[in-house]
């Protein structure tokens, strides 16, 4: 299989009491078999890493998410202290006060890993892939930072994916598209959320989504019966599906 491990460093304006750190993003990625002209970036959840979201998909799936012309990029958050883990040391993309649509956003932690995530993107436009060519998604914590990604941070990209995720209410987000100019076009959403699952409620996604469609963001939500906090064979069938659909082979890339 074309796998490359690549470590990524980037500054992601961190101030600490030594000034600025520096974080260390490794990449694992599945490369497209043929020409590459289109990117996924695929966001792990708390305490995961990209090689071990890659497994799990390819557990579940029973193969990779591999496409002629996809490359598909798994990054691992760095290592920082999770307050609903008593301050613990976590794979994790931000801190938050707790597990809760209810809580506020920790703003200053959800910003200092934007430059991490803006790199990124950065990295495949400067390589020939445009914004429209690109997809961004994850799983929980990881779908909240693609909703972060493409509605307050790269509005140009092809379209979002989230699972078993949730927006803070108040979230940066929702203001971010409330004060967007009339008009201007916003990614396609595809969001999934286990009927059962008992760490973020479906109706916390359901909200979310319904909330985003109500500040303009098109897509659709699918509820998966008999689903936990997990991935399933069905979701990611769908997934894959409409992967394809927002990102065909047949299609060019324009230079920006």
């Amino acid at each position: 299989m074309p796998f490359d491990i690549i470590i990524y460093s980037v500054s992601c304006n961190i101030e600490s009491s030594k000034g600025e750190l520096k974080m260390k993003l490794a990449l694992k990625t599945v490369n497209a078999t043929g020409r590459h002209t289109a990117s996924v970036i695929f966001f792990h959840g708390s305490g995961d890493t990209g090689p071990g979201v890659l497994e799990w998909v390819r557990f579940v799936l029973g193969r990779n998410l591999e496409y002629p012309h996809i490359k598909i990029i798994y990054p691992t958050a760095p290592l920082q202290k999770y307050t609903p883990m008593d301050g613990e040391l976590s794979n994790v993309w931000f801190d938050r006060k707790s597990i809760n649509i209810a809580a506020g956003e920790h703003k200053r932690s959800m910003s200092q890993c934007y430059d991490s995530i803006n790199q990124l993107i950065e990295d495949e436009v400067a390589s020939g892939i445009p914004l429209n060519r690109i997809v961004v998604g994850g799983f929980s914590m990881g779908g909240a930072v693609a909703l972060h990604t493409g509605y307050h941070l790269k509005p140009e990209l092809a379209g979002v994916f989230a699972h078993s995720s949730f927006l803070n209410r108040g979230s940066v987000v929702y203001e971010s598209l409330q004060d967007r100019p009339e008009g201007s076009a916003l990614p396609e959403l595809r969001m999934f959320h286990g009927e059962r699952d008992t760490l973020v409620p479906p109706d916390w996604g359901m909200e979310t989504f319904d909330n985003l469609k109500n500040l303009g963001v098109e897509g659709t939500f699918h509820p998966l019966k008999n689903t936990l906090h997990e991935l399933k064979t069905a979701s990611l069938t769908d997934l894959d599906k409409w992967i394809k659909e927002k990102l065909p082979e047949d299609q060019v890339p324009n230079k920006l």
